[in-house]
């Protein structure tokens, strides 16, 4: 119960609760806090092993997310998602610390504490194929340094990017004086318990849906788009009310927009509607996001140029969405293009029509010496295993000369036969990719993982390179999600835990459901 509602350990020890208890079964003696102390931290042992062999027993790559946090105790924690595409195809997350934080957060401490993560879980470093994290300097600083050191390609967060760029919109002199004043009028009615009762008269007299407003928050640019839209569906029964001088004083009257403001507010609902969109695709865990980012990017610059009444929005909407997702929307034989080759990887999008024809030969011709280098590992691996079978079996059939001098001897058109199998193994690998390419897309309302199911044996060797990019989430929304359980759990009535237990009760309340849990045990 702890666990899965995120009680304090102290609840136990509750004079309600024990109340509680006593009524239900007055001869029942309640475990001390100490008792469910250990067994949270029992439990946590076992789950950490689940998770870590879960982790380490699948074969594809695996992508981080990552953020950080500060509790309502001011204590700082670094939270670390793991996701990969399990043999079945179907995407699986792991949660793997809410790392409570001593040292400052420079760029060398993050990425020292993400290779402790790492470790911590066994994990090969060369399995990780990438990391997602936010714009924060010091976190992308950070995310360099483990490029360079161990070649995890850095993804920034779409979700955070897209607050950026609707921040720089928004920021325009009329816009930011029309959404300040809608804020104005939100909070005076969230203030006004009279203004409150006197709306929802409004509304059952206007038949219009009894809604309550909703206030934005800033580091949130969807939240004001929900504020301004449930304003707009709501704009008469405010006004009506606002006009009642039982409400509003007659000094106040001014908390009414104008109507060109109202008008400005209606564009701007229309202009952000397919940033919301975005944002809340993008936000999934269980299905692939990272392939649609180039797409979404080209469809937001369409959607914001046809956006004529708002100019001051579309001038600055257009110069920052071309400006922060340059890297992954133009190919560079210089940069990892880990978004581009995810998109390349994703059946619904393989025509890449945000490239040039040049470009998309470039990807293609990428993904072909990538596919061709799998099948070189795959069978270097499989050649492994047969050569010491082969070795077991003819040591006693054998003499060491004898094997020997077959080995320095050789046989007839050996080097022959090498050279047809590269030669057959390039073949193969080229017709795989071009038959995919050649292909028409998939639709863009099908699951790409389905169908890369489906087709896994017809195109093997994309099909590794697809579970590996495919896994890549476009946010560190799960990363973000620890947070908000961490924050329950380490909220105002258990500050009093310590971080080692904020981090054992997040782990196990995030990574109930991934383990599939019937039922808890304790």
């Amino acid at each position: 119960m702890l666990v899965t509602d995120m009680r304090p350990l102290s609840m136990a020890e509750d004079v309600g609760f024990t109340k509680m208890i006593h009524t239900l079964n007055p001869g029942y003696t309640l475990p001390s806090r100490t008792h469910s102390t250990k067994l949270m931290e029992r439990k946590y042992e076992e789950t950490f092993k689940e998770v870590k062999t879960a982790i380490n027993t699948n074969n594809s790559k695996l992508a981080l997310t990552t953020d950080v946090w500060t509790s309502v105790a001011t204590e700082a924690y670094l939270g670390v998602t793991c996701h990969h595409i399990t043999d079945d195809w179907d995407m699986q997350s792991f949660f793997l610390t809410t790392m409570p934080l001593q040292d400052r957060h420079t760029a060398s401490n993050i990425a020292e504490w993400l290779e402790q993560v790492v470790a911590r879980f066994e994990i090969p470093p060369n399995k990780i194929i990438a990391i997602v994290h936010d714009n924060g300097a010091n976190i992308v600083a950070a995310a360099n340094i483990l490029e360079e050191k161990h070649g995890w390609s850095p993804v920034r967060c779409t979700g955070h990017t897209l607050q950026l760029v609707i921040n720089a919109a928004l920021k325009q002199p009329s816009i930011e004086k029309a959404v300040g004043a809608a804020r104005c009028l939100v909070e005076h009615f969230k203030k006004s318990e009279l203004a409150s009762s006197k709306l929802r008269e409004k509304q059952q007299q206007m038949a219009t849906p009894e809604h309550s407003l909703v206030q934005d928050i800033s580091t949130r640019w969807n939240s004001t788009f929900y504020m301004i839209s449930r304003l707009l569906e709501q704009r008469w029964p405010v006004t009506a009310t606002l006009s009642d001088s039982s409400v509003t004083q007659r000094g106040k009257r001014y908390l009414d927009l104008k109507p060109d403001q109202w008008s400005l507010l209606e564009q701007l609902s229309t202009v952000l509607k397919p940033f919301e969109c975005v944002t809340v695709f993008m936000s999934g865990q269980k299905y692939a996001t990272i392939s649609a980012i180039p797409p979404f990017v080209k469809g937001l610059l369409k959607s914001t140029y046809e956006s004529a009444p708002l100019r001051a929005f579309q001038l600055t909407a257009v110069q920052q969405l071309q400006e922060r997702w340059k890297r992954e929307t133009a190919f560079s034989d210089r940069a990892s293009n880990t978004v581009i080759l995810a998109t390349a990887l994703d059946p619904r999008f393989k025509k890449m029509k945000f490239l040039s024809p040049d470009e998309v030969l470039h990807v293609q011709t990428k993904l072909q010496t990538m596919a061709l280098e799998e099948k070189r590992k795959m069978d270097a691996r499989q050649h492994g295993s047969c050569s010491v079978t082969s070795t077991d079996t003819t040591a006693t059939e054998s003499t060491p000369l004898g094997t020997l001098l077959d080995s320095l001897l050789g046989s007839d058109g050996e080097e022959e036969d090498r050279a047809g199998e590269a030669e057959d193994v390039h073949t193969q690998v080229r017709n795989e990719v071009l038959t995919y390419f050649g292909e028409n897309s998939l639709a863009k309302a099908e699951n790409p993982l389905l169908w890369w199911k489906a087709n896994n044996d017809r195109y093997p060797m994309l099909a590794r390179l697809a579970k590996s990019y495919l896994c890549i989430p476009a946010t560190s929304t799960p990363s973000e999600r620890l947070f908000s359980a961490s924050g329950n759990i380490a909220s105002k009535k258990s500050a009093s835990l310590s971080q080692e237990h904020v981090d054992m009760l997040t782990f196990l309340h995030c990574n109930a459901k991934c383990l599939n849990k019937g039922s808890e045990r304790e």
